[in-house]
């Protein structure tokens, strides 16, 4: 939908200001990024491979990824012309739809591995210390989640306490 100006505009030429392609690239859409790292891992983790060596590996670049995403400007859904005037308006994902892409499906299909939420947990609490404040909130709360997930999928108490430590390689290195 078209709105305002003070001149019409062709569809023809309103097409040709739009440009698509046949794939995604990483510096178009980071959700891109972030879902092909998410497929490997819980790939990874699944019955048939259980490989979560691999899952960690994806969480490395997931988090390097969320780092970078986490200290620039997400809210970019206008365009503004020379005079100020939004001119196009579209959806942008947000820093918490960002981490639901990068964690979601992985504490699930993960939830009973401890090296993988030993990482899970020390990716969180990296981006914590590494993203603006107003990201921080999100992140807590997902290292909130995280610790109740750990409490209902692991059964013994000493291997709930085991996965909530911090593990950069998720194979028993704690962090103090």
């Amino acid at each position: 939908e078209l709105h305002g100006g003070h001149q019409t505009i062709s569809l023809a030429a309103l097409r040709r200001a739009v440009q698509l392609e046949r794939q995604r690239t990483f510096e178009q859409d980071p959700k891109y990024a972030l879902r092909l790292l998410v497929d490997i891992a819980i790939r990874a983790l699944s019955p048939a491979v259980n490989d979560p060596t691999t899952a960690v590996q994806a969480l490395d670049q997931i988090e390097d990824l969320l780092r970078r995403l986490g200290q620039r400007h997400l809210e970019i859904g206008a365009v503004r012309d020379s005079a100020g005037d939004v001119r196009v308006i579209f959806p942008t994902p947000t820093w918490e739809d960002f981490l639901s892409l990068a964690f979601d499906e992985i504490r699930f299909y993960g939830a009973t591995s401890l090296q993988v939420m030993r990482r899970l947990h020390t990716a969180l609490c990296g981006l914590a210390g590494t993203v603006p404040l107003e990201r921080q909130k999100a992140i807590r709360q997902y290292i909130e989640h995280l610790g109740m997930n750990v409490k209902s999928s692991i059964l013994d108490s000493e291997d709930q306490k085991i996965a909530m430590q911090q593990d950069r390689q998720g194979l028993g290195m704690t962090r103090t």
